[in-house]
């Protein structure tokens, strides 16, 4: 289902983010964790794309699985870098035989060592040319930064990257995790001064270990871990179970309150993991989405 579909049938959506697993045992974990997905009863489920399409043929595997074995609707992560444009057709045109109606276009981390690099200089480059294989053909979700993106410390530089990739076609935006709301609602704020009024989905990951957050910390640069939450992990740093709790707890209030400013949406990087995201779900007193919408 397209996108701008999604949105009329849900007042707010709920979506998941999957990575394909590398391993078989990994497969397995999630297939049988894939029924509890299904329980909570998402919008929609995005999987990852490795940088350089590291895992080109394990995000369509997993695609088509979701696609065809479950009931959730699986919208692809597509990455530019170290990819031509014609690489990039060839993707879509995979994507549109077997019936993907979304994409989450993403330009991806600087290329690493061995990996060439891309004729995508920002990931407006990558919308427009998604949007002139077929207008029609999918709708299209970018990326969001509310606490800035580690490669543009201007913030008016980022915003004009954010508002490019709208003028490009860009259907809608999911942001990067972050744990201060008031962070993201300025920059919603900032958003709309700058004439982006595309829906926007509130990007949370809920830490459920300290080795957990020092790799968010690594992996979204720029993410402020509040000195509240903080002091609530370091009161209980000596036991895993208190820690996790303490981390899905605190993203449960998150939750709570971002429904309570009517956000658009929420969209869950679930790490492949579903009890940390059913137990935001019964803290909030539902067990599915349906419950919330």
């Amino acid at each position: 289902m397209r996108i701008d579909d999604i949105l009329t049938r849900d007042k707010t959506l709920f979506s998941f983010e999957f990575f394909p697993p590398k391993t078989d045992k990994g497969w397995s974990a999630l297939s049988v964790r894939l029924a509890a997905f299904e329980a909570l009863e998402p919008s929609f489920v995005s999987v990852t794309y490795g940088a350089g399409g590291s895992t080109r043929d394990k995000t369509n595997a997993l695609v088509k699985h979701l696609a065809t074995e479950t009931s959730l609707d699986p919208i692809p992560h597509l990455t530019s870098v170290g990819h031509s444009k014609d690489d990039i057709r060839e993707l879509l045109t995979g994507y549109t035989e077997v019936g993907i109606d979304n994409l989450l276009a993403l330009r991806g981390d600087r290329p690493q060592e061995g990996v060439s690099e891309s004729e995508f200089k920002y990931g407006a480059d990558l919308v427009k040319t998604i949007k002139s294989f077929d207008e029609r053909a999918f709708g299209v979700g970018v990326a969001g930064y509310p606490e800035g993106h580690p490669e543009t410390p201007n913030r008016l530089t980022q915003m004009d990257h954010l508002k490019a990739k709208v003028d490009a076609g860009a259907d809608w935006i999911c942001t990067q995790l972050f744990f201060d709301n008031n962070a993201f609602y300025d920059w919603k704020e900032r958003c709309e001064i700058n004439d982006i009024d595309v829906p926007i989905l509130a990007g949370i990951m809920p830490i459920t270990s300290l080795a957990n957050m020092k790799r968010m910390a690594e992996l979204a640069g720029g993410t402020n871990f509040p000195a509240a939450l903080q002091r609530r992990l370091m009161r209980c740093q000596d036991d895993p179970d208190a820690v996790r709790s303490v981390g899905i707890s605190w993203a449960a209030e998150q939750c709570a309150d971002l429904l309570d400013h009517k956000v658009r949406g929420i969209h869950f990087f679930t790490m492949n993991q579903s009890s940390a995201t059913e137990e935001i779900y019964k803290s909030l007193g539902v067990t599915s989405s349906s419950k919330l919408r």
